[in-house]
């Protein structure tokens, strides 16, 4: 069976953003990606150079590395990365789900795969121009093309007023999508400490330009995990 590149598996703790905020799960976090964000806070989870750190592990390891975090109670796995859709976690998800627990993945978008329609839920989380890249927007309607029963999302991360621009014009392609906006967090050194009052300074600026423009289409929410425990890594 094929193996999978982990950067790290942790858990139980609480889904920090996004459709399910608050909902305990388990995070399993992939290892690569396609994209370079200017601001992405999970280079260990990224760069080629962290690659020694990312053990090939069978699906059936990573499986049981799930159960014995969760006490063997089933609950949601969240798959990230990196872009976890650059490897083949089917097996793994047809695995979990025969044992009760559900699956949400977040992408960027830009690679379907055919597993997507196993999926509870999708996030696509399309990368505005302060990213410093450009989505592909056929490889991001092939992924929702992809998508099966399960939930699928649109969350977007939001820096400043450029972004904002983007994220209404991408969202209007889009309009039967839950749309999700969270402001973004400049800091990525997981041993800076992150202010809560900054996360909400942030939030305020997005409420404020959504308000003023009588745009009440998304939810907004900050990122709760960096509220509550900075960058730290493995919360």
């Amino acid at each position: 069976m094929t193996t999978l590149r982990i950067a790290e598996i942790f858990g139980p703790t609480i889904q920090g953003e996004g459709a399910l905020i608050g909902q305990p799960t388990i995070f399993v976090r992939a290892g690569g990606c396609d994209y370079r964000c200017s601001w992405c806070d999970s280079m260990h989870a990224v760069d080629s150079s962290f690659r020694h750190s990312w053990p090939a592990m069978e699906p059936a390891a990573i499986m049981a590395r799930i159960e014995d975090l969760s006490g063997g109670q089933p609950l949601t796995v969240s798959i990230s990365g990196g872009n976890p859709a650059i490897q083949d976690f089917g097996p793994l998800i047809a695995m979990g789900r025969a044992r009760g627990y559900g699956f949400a993945l977040e992408t960027q978008g830009s690679i379907a795969r055919d597993w997507f329609a196993d999926l509870d839920m999708l996030v696509l989380s399309p990368k505005p121009p302060s990213s410093n890249e450009v989505p592909d927007i056929a490889a991001f309607e092939a992924c929702l093309a992809a998508r099966g029963r399960g939930e699928v999302s649109l969350k977007i991360v939001i820096f400043d007023d450029a972004d904002y621009a983007w994220a209404r014009d991408f969202a209007d392609r889009h309009p039967d999508l839950p749309l999700y906006l969270q402001p973004g967090n400049p800091e990525v050194d997981p041993e800076v400490p992150v202010m809560a009052q900054d996360v909400a300074d942030r939030l305020l600026w997005l409420v404020g330009r959504v308000n003023a423009d009588r745009w009440f289409r998304p939810r907004l929410l900050p990122q709760l995990h960096v509220m509550l425990w900075g960058n730290m890594r493995g919360v």
